[in-house]
């Protein structure tokens, strides 16, 4: 079964963003956008994992906890509610329908890890999320 970790970067936030998805512990995918916010790149990161996967089973570790809530416990009461929520508007809503669009045909597990403590895979996928802002970094990766 295949392994992602997922991360996102912004700095300043909101500012330059970029993300990264680790496969099996090598760098695959990264991508950026000159204006984001971090939450942005932590679901492209996401969304980018669920779309390489293509519905084969895998396991996504990301340190988004919020990304978890909004696919898994959130977004599909929104979605029943023609995407509205009691709140006001749901932010960044094309990226949180891709994302849910992905997770139902995918077979991925989402799991938690805890960021920044010293798990290799979400340190690597957040080395790699700042590398693709600063860099401006897009694709695949070859390393």
């Amino acid at each position: 079964m295949t392994i992602y970790y997922t991360d996102g970067s912004c700095s300043p936030n909101p500012g330059p963003g970029g993300f990264s998805v680790i496969k099996d512990m090598q760098p695959w995918v990264v991508g950026h956008e000159l204006e984001s916010t971090n939450i942005r790149m932590e679901g492209k990161a996401l969304i980018a994992a669920l779309n390489d996967a293509a519905g084969r089973e895998c396991t996504i570790f990301t340190d988004s906890e919020f990304w978890i809530n909004v696919i898994t416990k959130w977004a599909p009461g929104w979605q029943a509610n023609g995407w509205k929520k009691k709140g006001g508007e749901i932010k960044n809503l094309e990226i949180v329908k891709e994302a849910c669009e992905a997770y139902e045909t995918s077979k991925a597990t989402l799991t938690w890890v805890r960021g920044h403590e010293g798990d290799p895979g979400n340190e690597m996928a957040d080395e790699w999320a700042n590398k693709a802002r600063t860099e401006r970094l897009d694709g695949r990766v070859s390393e």
